[in-house]
């Protein structure tokens, strides 16, 4: 699944490429999770001041209104000068005068939506409960510590529920922690302060180092322009089950919380 590091990519592979453009066309392909909220010939005409990212939600800035575009669990975003025609799994191409933006999503877990603005309902039922961007400076140590210490769930579920801090999803939270020192099923209210610190620093350096090394690639993840991402590649811990630990070398266990994978070293990290 597209994480944080992977939205980003996106974003930055096509963003100045398509801003200033005049959209042309939209078509729609099979329904989505969410419908559209506006005929799409309503949209002809506008154009596209820029993007943003909230979370793992792309936000296109329209003269009128934006649009919510969001990668579900296998989608990706192609722009470019033309497409060929449109596939079973094509369910977006949006036509712009700089080029045509295409959502290709083959389980059909994505979002187009279309709101009138940021504050708006339509727009504030997926935004609105999203927790502090990490990597927008607006992410404080004692902010983050003071949250920690209400939460009884394990740490590496706290991360994933995305309303504390947004965007660690499954890879990133084990990696993380691994880095962090701290054992993914530790009680977030029992991590001490100088472990929130660690943690802290820990989350912003591998969403960092992601971004520049493209994202994870683990199944076909490719950005705006086709290419593919190499954190996978130096991952500690995430998918190295068995495998030695790069600093210990002890074996990397994995057990499964909340029906999602989490890899860690028993040595490495303490409870």
């Amino acid at each position: 699944m597209p994480e944080l590091p992977e939205v980003e990519v996106t974003r930055r592979s096509f963003a100045d490429r398509i801003a200033s453009a005049q959209i042309l066309a939209l078509r729609m392909g099979k329904p989505l999770r969410w419908p559209l909220g506006v005929l799409p010939q309503s949209l002809v005409g506008r154009y596209i001041f820029g993007v943003r990212r909230r979370g793992k939600y792309l936000l296109l800035d329209l003269d009128q209104g934006l649009l919510l575009l969001h990668l579900g669990m296998s989608g990706s975003l192609n722009f470019s000068p033309t497409q060929p025609d449109p596939g079973p799994h094509d369910h977006m191409d949006l036509v712009c005068d700089r080029g045509v933006l295409r959502l290709h999503d083959p389980r059909r877990f994505g979002a187009v939506v279309w709101a009138p603005s940021e504050d708006s309902p339509q727009a504030q039922k997926l935004l609105g409960r999203l927790g502090v961007e990490p990597l927008d400076g607006q992410f404080d140590v004692a902010t983050f510590a003071q949250a920690l210490k209400k939460r009884q769930s394990p740490i590496k579920q706290v991360l994933l529920a995305g309303d504390v801090v947004v965007g660690v999803g499954n890879i990133y939270a084990s990696e993380t922690l691994f880095l962090a020192g701290i054992r993914p099923t530790t009680r977030a209210s029992r991590l001490t302060g100088p472990r929130v610190a660690r943690l802290h620093a820990a989350i912003v350096q591998v969403l960092n180092r992601a971004v520049a090394q493209g994202g994870s690639s683990l199944k076909d993840f490719v950005n705006a322009e086709g290419r593919t991402g190499y954190f996978q590649l130096e991952a500690a811990v995430y998918g190295r089950a068995g495998e030695p630990c790069r600093v210990c070398a002890s074996p990397i266990k994995s057990m499964v919380q909340g029906q999602r994978t989490t890899f860690y070293c028993t040595q490495c990290q303490k409870p």
